[in-house]
């Protein structure tokens, strides 16, 4: 299989899509957090010390995925026309982010996808750390993409 973020010489180098074709891109991403069933009960509830926790990290995770070409080396910017970032909790003591972005253009929206679930989950993190330090952000992966040319994937 070959690198396509290495040039001729093995350097790092932006892939060029500029000769692929426009088309609808979309992905889904998830990623979970593990933590106490009293730190899962108090963001459920609202009454987090720091505010409306999944409100939060649903603003972090959009902003995220607005920013991952900023953030991630040789990621192609990308007008997002839609992206999400929703919740479930999983009793006891895990809360489950899944999260879907879509846009019209050349390349794919995993990577989007992906940093709105991981970002999403670290605000999470950080806005219940002084009640909970033993929280984990676990399972980070993609679910499905569609659209380009490599054709659709989703996990079984």
């Amino acid at each position: 299989m070959e690198l396509t973020h290495l040039n001729e010489h093995g350097e790092a180098a932006m892939v060029d899509i500029s000769g692929k074709p426009a088309s609808l891109r979309m992905a889904e991403a998830y990623a979970a957090v593990s933590m106490k069933a009293s730190t899962l009960d108090m963001i459920m509830d609202g009454s987090a010390p720091k505010g409306d926790v999944l409100a939060c990290a649903r603003i972090a995770g959009i902003m995220a995925a607005k920013r991952t070409a900023e953030l991630i080396p040789l990621c192609h910017p990308i007008a997002l026309t839609h992206i999400s970032v929703d919740f479930a909790p999983k009793r006891p003591d895990r809360l489950e982010i899944r999260t879907r972005a879509a846009c019209t253009g050349s390349t794919g929206v995993e990577m989007e996808a992906l940093t709105a679930a991981s970002l999403a989950a670290l605000t999470i993190y950080d806005m219940c750390k002084a009640v909970d330090r033993g929280m984990e952000v676990i399972n980070i992966g993609l679910l499905k993409k569609s659209g380009g040319q490599s054709g659709d994937y989703e996990k079984r």
